[in-house]
């Protein structure tokens, strides 16, 4: 049997001598690299920290000490070592384990979090807590009380949020350790000031003057003398550096590192002296991304969320190939080609990211236009401010950002950009149900959010030609704020037949225009029932309307804008009596629905005729995009079963009225 399988809870990692934690690390590597090949999922940046986890939960014991991650998704060992191995066939759907912490799983986990700088902040809380509640620990008055550690890495550090929780943490008067996992990268190579100076303290070979800086500082410590053996136990000289007069000593941080992160022993002796230090301190422990297989390591920005994968040549093989698996073209490789397009056809364009030149295309993009395009780290604040800057002085700025991370930035969107009426381009990849990364990085409320902002230009693609349309009209939009939102799925070819016109501003796209009402040349009677659809909805939408006829006539519109609205075509609809059924794939609160109903109440038209589907006031948990859709009605059935009740509805009102 393997160790793995006997590891119900950390107090079985407890009882196993260090001798054997070697061969526990590797079997949770090979778990969770074959479970990631069948189902993809966070792989580098997990197989990096096993042994950091494992030496975590050797040393403290998180069922009553505190355990907060930063960068989540880092979480899959300690997931592994809690309880949860029979999770992991089914990673990141409703009948397995989440990919981020998640407190419904389990009490090791505290806080569900998938987005980055949060740790420290939320660790800073829980232990001024647990102080004021007597439950904090203290060597003298309280020595089997919680100690709080946090883990954060993936470049997380260089984040504003984390910058805030260091200034903070320094102020503490108790025991309070921060693991910083640097592992040299984020989700690719990390960007800015900060990130070179741990180059430089990795690279550097001032080993002799930090190791005379090494004993000043061991003097102060308690128990300096297990510090000190792990020092000699270092394989390299930079690993081995122990200073208190570094770049966080300006925060009230006593730092300690950087330590090899894969030295089992290493790791447990520093950590069981961190767990009594009654001061607040960074541990510095560098550690490889992919680290125990040849490929990950060699591609760890490829390898850090891949899809399921083949292997051939065996895993730990040098010359092994590595077939990621793909179902189509995406939105996203659509988008870096537009962009590309874009760029090559406006000098004035230029473009950012905030530490996904992958996530996002625009690692096909930067090698094109070094000059015109940005990587600026997990700052997604600072990277809104600055395209604020470019667009004040005369360039046309695309930030390229998730949904989800664009609430990060809502108050630059506000202040820096709207408020100013500079027109920057926000691209919104990831835009509502996001699949197996869950309730954590759906893109459900980017409307409910940008709506509010005067001016504001919000469009959705609903293929790769609307993409394209969308971001040209965005290019030549000088109101303000603008943004085109797309998921993460693959484009859809249905359309492919059809010219894709331009995006007018706050104009509908018809795509049955046999059943156009305000269309004087229309081939058919006025239809049944309408769909407007924000987003790709509006493909699915086309094929439940084939699909009920002729039991009932549905046209359908690419509604383009969320804002402004197609006022004239919503008049003419229900004018006309003609039920409408709005449907997005995004929050029902806020969205372009209540869009819709909002604009009807201010032209006194009959909202009742109005049917809006969207995402439930609930959170919808981790499984496949799919099934997503499906649990919220979204789908296929689902959408045909709410036309038909829209319709039937409306009918009987009508009878009832005539009678």
């Amino acid at each position: 049997m393997r160790l793995l399988d006997s590891i119900r809870t950390p107090h079985d990692l407890r009882r196993l001598p260090i001798e054997q934690l070697p061969v526990l690390a590797q079997e949770i590597r090979d778990a969770i690299c074959e479970q990631i090949s069948q189902s993809g999922g966070h792989l580098a940046p997990n197989l990096g920290v096993v042994e950091l986890s494992i030496a975590l939960h050797y040393v403290f014991d998180f069922s009553y000490d505190r355990l907060l991650f930063d960068v989540g998704h880092q979480c899959y060992p300690h997931k592994l070592l809690t309880g949860r191995v029979h999770m992991l066939p089914g990673l990141r759907t409703r009948a397995g384990m989440a990919g981020f912490p998640e407190p419904r799983e389990s009490e090791y986990d505290l806080f569900s979090v998938g987005h980055a700088g949060t740790g420290i902040s939320t660790a800073v809380g829980m232990a001024r807590g647990d102080t004021l509640n007597k439950e904090g620990f203290d060597a003298k008055a309280n020595p089997a009380g919680r100690r709080v550690a946090v883990m954060i890495g993936d470049a997380s550090i260089v984040n504003g949020v984390a910058m805030e929780g260091l200034n903070n943490a320094g102020t503490l008067k108790r025991q309070f350790l921060v693991v910083l996992n640097d592992n040299g990268m984020s989700i690719s190579k990390p960007q800015g000031a900060l990130a070179h100076y741990f180059d430089k303290v990795r690279l550097s070979h001032m080993y002799a003057d930090l190791k005379r800086s090494a004993k000043e500082a061991l003097q102060q410590l308690p128990g300096g003398g297990a510090i000190q053996d792990a020092l000699h136990r270092a394989t390299e000289a930079t690993k081995a550096a122990v200073s208190d007069a570094n770049w966080f000593e300006h925060f009230g941080l006593l730092t300690v590192g950087p330590f090899d992160g894969h030295d089992l022993p290493g790791l447990i002796d520093v950590l069981r002296e961190a767990r009594d230090m009654e001061r607040p301190m960074v541990l510095h422990v560098k550690t490889v991304k992919g680290k125990g297989y040849r490929f990950a390591e060699a591609d760890s920005s490829t390898f850090h969320s891949p899809s399921p994968f083949k292997v051939d040549g065996g895993l730990q093989s040098e010359g092994c190939r590595v077939e990621l698996k793909t179902e189509g073209r995406s939105f996203t490789t659509a988008y870096a080609d537009a962009m590309v397009s874009l760029m090559e056809r406006d000098p004035k364009v230029v473009t950012c990211t905030a530490a996904m030149p992958d996530g996002t295309g625009l690692s096909k993009v930067m090698p094109r236009f070094p000059d015109r395009s940005w990587d600026v780290g997990i700052c997604e604040s600072h990277a809104l401010d600055m395209m604020a800057g470019l667009a004040k002085t005369g360039w046309k700025p695309f930030f390229a950002v998730y949904s989800t991370f664009l609430q990060r930035a809502f108050d630059q969107a506000f202040q820096e950009v709207s408020l100013q009426g500079l027109a920057v381009r926000l691209c919104l990849d990831r835009a509502g149900l996001v699949g197996g990364d869950g309730a954590v990085h759906h893109g459900f409320c980017d409307v409910s959010l940008l709506r509010t902002l005067p001016n504001a230009a919000l469009t959705a693609a609903i293929d790769e030609p609307s993409l394209l349309a969308a971001l040209e009209f965005m290019r030549q939009y000088e109101g303000g704020l603008s943004s085109v939102r797309y998921p993460r799925d693959i484009v859809s070819d249905r359309l492919i037949t059809q010219e894709c016109p331009p995006f007018v501003l706050g104009k509908a796209r018809c795509l049955t225009p046999a059943l156009d009402p305000t269309n004087p040349v229309a081939s058919e009677a006025s239809p049944d029932l309408a769909v407007l659809a924000f987003g790709t909805p509006a493909i699915t939408a086309l094929d439940v309307a084939d699909s009920l006829r002729p039991e009932m006539r549905v046209a359908v519109w690419d509604a383009r804008f969320a804002k402004p609205l197609d006022t004239g075509l919503i008049r003419a609809l229900l004018e006309r009596r003609i039920p409408v059924v709005t449907v997005e794939d995004h929050s029902i609160v806020g969205g372009f629905g209540s869009a819709v109903l909002e604009a009807a109440q201010e032209m006194r038209l009959d909202g009742s005729l109005i049917t809006r589907l969207g995402l439930p006031d609930r959170w919808i948990y981790q499984d496949s995009r799919s099934k997503q859709l499906a649990e919220v009605g979204l789908d296929a059935s689902g959408l045909a079963r709410a036309m038909r009740q829209a319709w039937e509805a409306c009918n009987s009102d009508q009878r009832a009225m005539a009678k």
